[in-house]
């Protein structure tokens, strides 16, 4: 019998490690094999722990504690499951990964990650094979072209004609480049690959590297990734050693390897040309283009870049054939997109589906709709570069196309679901406040509009908004949209206008009321308590960090709004929901 414990970042938060450590004191009296995968996506139900007979999956045990390693050992001892029964997962968790199409999440969770070994049994590096021994470097591409394999990374461009055109450039020195900086806040896709699945990055690179002939190659990762940083240098290392990474792979002619760049979190670079100017030492400020990375990149040297997710499904497309691949999706999105689900939603973690699928099929059937029986307001979908969708464009399918006429874009993947408790007008603020800070200060429309913008949207939300707000934000808007000079600049406006074009009426009320009808926004908000529902407990007076709630014990209480400083306090002390923000 294994047993499997999942050690991705979000299993080791949990406390994953400790289990790990508990089950480790029982393993050699009971004779069970114990190891590690990654994540397998999961994360409302971490940590996890996978016992298989070979490989067949037994029992998927679910927020597993330390406390419940001998009961585990017991089963693996006994067979009998009376004591890990209530540890196994419901027929209704479940369904968050059987609703799935896993391509370039299929081995994560499943594997070990810092084991090539395991990575080689379940048919890794067969496609580098074939491509090495029977394909040219034009037979590649145009695979990659038939798949119809666009750029995970945001923009959508063609991964084909990337790669083609770096091909074509002509200089015998040619680099290609991994971008892992994944700076999206609520977005953790990139990490997620690398940390549980890394052979899959380098097989993928390696292809494209002999596609476009490059025999250096980078990995551009965010320095706070380090258990992503660790297990892909350890799969390197690992590579090198059985001769599928360097100086004459698998025995043939090309040569290639394979070097990290821990990048310091500029969320700029993510952008290629400030991605290139950051690898070379400089600081990450984005290039004029032309010229375009494959004719002038890393070093003034043909250069390709293609982010993680990316390259996870070159390998599948060489397997399968590019046609396999491109009979998933919608005709203008082919294949799978990987989404990090969060926010207010019951189930959250890796969600992997074929495009197409509507917004509604993820949120609300694989995700499991909101969480504690919130009601759903809108899904932020692009991070500081995305946009608000609201619940009448919830069957909007998941296409370039299709999500960019909502004013929001596919994005890296990122999906944080809200719930009416959320302004929309601060979340805008919010994403402002990111975004200002990123920039690169690099252009004049960035530098100053998106401070010009996030001082606008700081007065509206502090009860100080003016007529006239709502226009000189759709003006700054339009000028920082046509005079960024990268995409981060380009994009930074979407978090307003998207806010603006379906919750205008926030903004009004805000401005013209002087009401936050969320009631999110402190100095907007004031706390009331219905006395029909009070029922006198003191709960809400014993948490008042100023004294504000006065009553006597079983009867209704008041809240002293002179007194009272609009912390919240008293609404999360309060468990009958007499206590709210109006």
């Amino acid at each position: 019998m294994r047993i499997v414990v999942g050690e991705g970042s979000c299993g080791i938060a949990a406390g994953a490690g400790a289990v790990y450590a508990g089950l480790e004191k029982y393993r050699e009296k009971v004779g069970f094999s114990l190891g590690i995968t990654g994540c397998v996506g999961m994360c409302f139900v971490e940590p996890i722990v996978d016992i298989y007979d070979g490989a067949l999956l037994l029992k998927r045990l679910v927020r597993v504690s330390p406390e419940d390693a001998a009961d585990i050992a017991e089963y693996a001892a006994t067979g009998d499951n009376a004591k890990i029964s209530r540890l196994e997962i419901t027929a209704e968790d479940s369904d968050f990964l059987e609703k799935q199409t896993r391509i370039a999440l299929r081995r994560c969770g499943i594997i070990d990650p810092e084991s090539i070994d395991d990575y080689i049994s379940s048919g890794g590096y067969g496609a580098l094979k074939k491509v090495l021994t029977e394909m040219t470097p034009e037979e590649v591409i145009a695979e990659i072209k038939t798949s119809g394999l666009a750029g995970r990374g945001g923009a959508g461009f063609p991964t084909w004609f990337k790669w083609d055109a770096a091909r074509k450039s002509e200089d015998s020195e040619k680099y290609l480049i991994c971008n892992a900086d994944e700076g999206d806040p609520g977005a953790f896709m990139d990490r997620a690959v690398i940390e549980s699945d890394p052979h899959s990055l380098i097989e993928g690179m390696l292809i494209a590297a002999y596609s476009i002939g490059a025999e250096n190659a980078f990995v551009y990762v965010r320095a706070e990734y380090p258990l992503a940083i660790e297990r892909l240098k350890k799969a390197i290392a690992a590579a090198e050693k059985k001769g599928l990474l360097g100086k004459n792979i698998l025995g043939t002619s090309f040569s290639c390897g394979i070097r990290i760049k821990a990048g310091a979190g500029a969320f700029v670079c993510g952008e290629e040309t400030a991605l290139i100017e950051s690898l070379e030492g400089k600081r990450g400020m984005p290039r004029l283009k032309p010229p375009f990375p494959a004719q002038s990149g890393y070093m003034c040297k043909p250069s390709n870049i293609n982010n993680v997710e990316t390259f996870a499904n070159v390998a599948y497309i060489i397997e399968n054939g590019g046609e396999s691949f491109a009979s998933l999706g919608t005709e203008g999105s082919k294949g799978t997109k990987v989404f990090a689900l969060t926010g207010k939603i019951k189930r959250g973690g890796l969600v992997e589906v074929p495009m197409g699928l509507t917004l509604r099929d993820v949120i609300f059937d694989i995700g499991g709709g909101m969480r504690d029986g919130g009601e759903f307001k809108a899904v932020q979908m692009g991070g500081p570069s995305g946009g608000c969708i609201p619940e009448e464009r919830l069957d909007t399918p998941i296409d370039y196309k299709a999500l960019a006429a909502t004013g929001a874009i596919m994005g890296s993947g990122g999906m944080v679901v809200t719930d009416k408790s959320t302004c929309m007008v601060n979340m805008a603020r919010f994403f402002l406040d990111f975004t200002k800070k990123e920039s690169c200060g690099k252009c004049v429309h960035c530098r100053i509009g998106t401070a010009r913008m996030y001082e606008i949207l700081t007065r509206i939300t502090e009860g100080k908004g003016e007529d006239g707000d709502i226009e000189k934000l759709t003006q700054l808007c339009e000028g920082i949209k046509a005079g960024a000079l990268c995409g981060l600049g380009q994009t930074a406006p979407n978090p307003v206008l998207s806010t603006l074009r379906y919750f205008r009426d926030e903004y009004e009320a805000h401005i013209k009321e002087k009401r936050c009808p969320a009631g999110e926004c402190a100095a907007l908000r004031g706390f009331v308590i219905d006395e029909e529902k009070c029922c006198g407990c003191t709960l809400c007076a014993k948490k008042c960090p100023v004294g504000a709630i006065t009553g006597e014990v079983k009867k209704p209480h008041r809240i002293d709004t002179e007194k009272c400083v609009k912390c919240g306090s008293c609404v999360e002390a309060c468990r009958f929901g007499a206590v709210h923000a109006e």
